[in-house]
């Protein structure tokens, strides 16, 4: 297959490019290097089926290539640290960036597969989240600029396949980790690894009791990939459903990687979930998927990409 994927110098964007250039396709990057890494398209640049693109999808989509097979709309900071700091240019790629992608994928007649997230449940009063959850959502809130584009990018997603009939597929990605993420990240996993493999005392924010459920970057590959080849439109939750409290997952990395103190801080994001699971039983029963590398096991392994 030939495919283009939006962000594909980013954490999940690089390891599609790494999946689909192995299993033999044509891989076509584009990325503006807002939050995306130049070394990650390094790795794939002398690569005779990748081509990069330098370009902001926000405002268009220079492809003027062979007929694609798929479009995937990976682009956008994910870090609450970098779509707060790009609150703007986060709206714009969730909303234009995503119909210039479906204004792609239906001129060449070729499936668009939209990354979503878990963001669009907000501060979910239902728990775990199942995808018929409209969500919680603080729709003026510093982390609305991400979860109101994610929400607004999956509606236009819908009413291009209703109207026009193009071939879509929507994930929501739940919490997922491992190598080749920034080292300024600023999510939990990132933050704990660089601190204990400093020596550092882990930064624990409120009282710990706050919940997150973590996948590893190969899971969310593998199920991104059964999602394609099966026909079926609507948001499908992508994520782990073992549960750990802020405090749980401190024993963990005290226990994978080096024994290190912890801090509390009284600061508590703004609209920061109290808790944060996926229900995945249509991933299981659509895709016969379920996550299969372990917290600790996944742990272990960006540690030894990060101390490279």
């Amino acid at each position: 297959m030939r495919i283009l994927i939006t962000g594909s110098a980013g954490f999940v964007g690089s390891h599609l490019v790494e999946r689909f250039l192995n299993e033999g396709h044509t891989v076509i990057g584009v990325d503006n290097y807002i939050s995306g890494q130049v070394s990650n398209t390094d790795l794939f640049r002398e690569h005779p089926r990748f081509t990069f693109i330098e370009a902001d999808v926000s405002h268009g989509i220079p492809y003027t290539g062979d007929k694609l097979d798929w479009v995937m709309h990976f682009a956008s900071p994910a870090s609450p640290p970098h779509y707060q700091q790009f609150p703007v240019e986060t709206l714009m790629v969730g909303a234009q960036g995503t119909q210039n992608g479906l204004e792609l994928a239906h001129a060449h007649g070729a499936g668009f597969f939209l990354a979503s997230t878990s963001e669009v449940y907000g501060d979910p009063h239902v728990h775990p989240q199942p995808e018929t959850y409209w969500g919680n959502v603080n729709p003026i809130g510093v982390r609305s600029c991400y979860d109101e584009a994610k929400r607004y990018a999956e509606a236009i997603t819908m009413a291009y396949h209703r109207s026009r009939g193009v071939n879509t597929r929507i994930i929501r990605i739940f919490n997922t980790y491992g190598p080749r993420m920034r080292p300024d990240d600023g999510r939990v996993i990132t933050n704990f690894v660089h601190q204990a493999l400093r020596g550092e005392p882990l930064t624990v924010y409120g009282d710990g009791s706050q919940t997150r459920s973590f996948q590893y970057i190969d899971d969310l590959v593998e199920g991104i990939s059964r999602l394609m080849m099966v026909k079926y439109h609507k948001p499908v939750n992508l994520g782990n459903s073992d549960e750990f409290t802020m405090l749980e997952l401190v024993g963990i990395i005290n226990e994978v990687l080096v024994s290190v103190d912890y801090v509390m801080e009284d600061y508590f994001p703004q609209d920061d979930p109290k808790k944060r699971m996926p229900n995945t039983i249509m991933a299981l029963n659509l895709l016969n998927w379920m996550p299969s590398v372990s917290i600790r096991e996944g742990i272990h392994l960006m540690a030894q990409q990060f101390a490279k």
